[in-house]
């Protein structure tokens, strides 16, 4: 016990014995008073009983009031921290014991809730990286089963050639062979490229760099390098575009990649003699893509399963695009844009919606 409480004449010891030393005085000199009355003894008796009495009853309604009382607000204010209930602090003041009791278990819950939600905060980022860790794993392994399911047939063709190599003597084939090996080598490593771009775009691992330019003419130059001055084309191109510049706000390198592979794409499944049209339409704010090609529907069951990669429907006569349809979701997505594709009654058209800004 620190000198300040022995100094302190408001504890509850002090208080007590304060209280029971005044009970005492008060007794003999009440006892002194009624022997002096004039009275019958028996009466003077009567008198002081009913007065220490008296003097009880008061003496317990202190004691209720300054000791019963907040012992009673006490427990029940422990009860509740010991059940983790921090919202119902204990009211109890007053610079004796009980004060200062009551002051530290308030203090006590407070340190307690801090550290509770600091525990819990720190329980949640652990499950998160839990989380996060276990969909890194999956997306790893999806992308080993992936590249190996993707691997086998050019690998296949690769060998194939490179053992017919040994027993040709032909050179025209020999150059055939060569040519076979260098384009399946080609086309693996695109693969490999466009799904580990595709991988880094899901993980988070690459940002968009965004910019202001006019995707009129943005469109026209992809367009154009596609679709236009092409020799063996064997398909009608149509457009219609804005004769005034629009500008948007976005990663142009990621918006070209959403372009040329929705462009192949409507080039790959077009009909022979078939049309290509493309349009782009300003409506409330809003720059409206799409583009059509003539040809084979894609079952309506099917219309949401595109986007998935290595998605193939051998059933039907619409091809997909592998990871090129899921590469134009996944940056449209990051940008909360909104896209889709929809059947026509003698074709495909697929869409996308960004801003304009000024």
């Amino acid at each position: 016990m620190k000198m300040s409480d022995h100094m302190n004449v408001f504890t509850i010891r002090k208080k007590i014995v304060m209280v029971s030393k005044l009970m005492g005085a008060i007794l003999v000199l009440s006892y002194v008073f009624s022997t002096r009355l004039t009275l019958n003894a028996d009466v003077s008796l009567m008198i002081w009983l009913i007065f220490v009495a008296v003097l009880i009853c008061m003496i317990d309604l202190w004691m209720a009031r300054f000791i019963s009382k907040p012992v009673s607000e006490l427990n029940d204010a422990a009860g509740h921290m010991a059940d983790l209930d921090f919202s119902q602090p204990c009211r109890v003041t007053g610079r004796d014991e009980f004060g200062q009791l009551s002051h530290s278990l308030n203090v006590m819950a407070g340190n307690l809730q801090k550290a509770f939600a600091e525990l819990e905060q720190a329980n949640r980022k652990l499950e998160q990286d839990v989380e996060q860790k276990k969909r890194l794993l999956a997306e790893r392994k999806e992308l080993v089963d992936n590249l190996s399911h993707e691997m086998k047939t050019p690998l296949g063709v690769i060998r194939a050639y490179a053992e017919g190599l040994q027993d040709e003597t032909d050179e025209e084939k020999r150059q055939d062979y060569y040519e076979v090996i260098i384009a399946e080598t080609e086309r693996m490593g695109s693969l490999i490229t466009t799904l580990l771009d595709l991988s880094a775009l899901e993980n988070g691992a690459t940002e968009l760099a965004l910019e202001r330019f006019d995707f009129v003419e943005f469109l026209e130059t992809v367009a154009g390098r596609l679709l236009m001055d092409i020799p063996d084309a064997d398909f009608e191109f149509q457009y219609e575009l804005p004769s005034q510049p629009v500008y948007v706000h976005t990663d142009k390198a990621r918006m070209e990649q959403v372009l040329n592979n929705l462009i192949v794409n409507a080039k790959r499944n077009v009909l022979p003699g078939g049309v290509i049209k493309l349009s782009l339409t300003q409506r409330d704010g809003m720059l409206d893509f799409s583009i059509y090609n003539q040809g084979h529907c894609i079952p309506e069951e099917n219309l949401s399963k595109i986007w998935t990669k290595f998605y193939r429907d051998k059933q039907t006569k619409y091809s997909g695009s592998g990871l090129g349809l899921a590469i134009v979701a996944q940056i449209l997505s990051m940008q909360h844009f909104a896209y889709g594709a929809v059947n026509r009654p003698d074709g495909v058209e697929f869409y996308f919606t960004i801003p304009i800004v000024k």
